[in-house]
Order: C-alpha cells, then structure tokens, then sequence
C-alpha cells in the first residue's frame, strides 16, 4: 500500500495536469485515487496507535 503523502502527491499531479477541470475519466480516477488515499490515511492512522 502506498502512504497517503504518495497517493495525495498523485492527486495533486492530476488537477495540475487537468488545469482545475477533470474530465469524466479524470473523475473516476479521481475518485480511485481519493479512496486510496483514505484507505491509507485510515492504516497510517492505525499504525501509528498500536
């Protein structure tokens, strides 16, 4: 699993290349990419409490 400042830094690439407008592809990736990131901010958050 990838950390969540990876899978962010990813999210933020995207709107830069999509020039604040995602297209319906970008949207689904998006959305793939923001439920990654939660899963991950979740595991961190986990990990971090054990």
């Amino acid at each position: 699993m990838r950390s969540a400042e990876e899978v962010n830094e990813q999210i933020r690439g995207l709107w830069l290349r999509a020039g604040g407008r995602l297209s319906t592809e970008q949207r689904a990736q998006y959305a793939l990419l923001v439920t990654e990131w939660a899963d991950a901010v979740r595991a961190e958050g986990l990990h971090e409490a054990a």
